[in-house]
């Protein structure tokens, strides 16, 4: 059930292809469901579905362990895209992983994307998990290929 207020954010939320977004996708209350080596390597294996690239090009992900950070180029419709990654990362792992819903941010015109994807990319060195990004192997992104 949504809590009191989220109808009220979901309203003013747009999709609008050729934007950058930052969304987040929590956990189910914020349980370590990617501690676990196969499910964060099906975490980070969605994000190449053939499915998926329809709605939006990814730009950069890091998969924490109780949350996925997600830079992407929308194609198609936000919510959709959301909610297609969520549901192939379920049935993957075979368990209800998400909590409902997404955090978005659109990014500005004048926003650096690659600062961005940096920030989402440094999350594992933030959150005290590695000492160097080199360590942590659940992230991508576009500028490395």
């Amino acid at each position: 059930m949504a809590k009191p207020g989220m109808r009220a954010l979901r309203a003013g939320r747009r999709s609008i292809p050729g934007h950058y977004y930052h969304i987040t996708l929590v956990t189910r209350r914020r349980y370590p469901f990617f501690d676990d080596f196969r499910s964060a390597c099906q975490a980070c294996r969605t994000f190449s579905l053939p499915s998926l690239d329809a709605q939006c090009e990814t730009q950069s992900f890091v998969v924490m362990p109780d949350h996925v950070h997600w830079l992407l180029q929308l194609k198609g419709d936000l919510a959709h895209a959301a909610r297609l990654y969520k549901a192939h990362v379920s049935m993957a792992v075979g368990l209800r992983v998400w909590d409902a819903g997404y955090h978005d941010r659109v990014l500005r015109s004048d926003e650096d994307i690659r600062a961005v994807a940096r920030y989402i990319v440094a999350n594992p060195l933030r959150a005290g998990l590695v000492d160097d990004i080199g360590q942590y192997p659940y992230w991508d992104a576009i500028w490395l290929e």
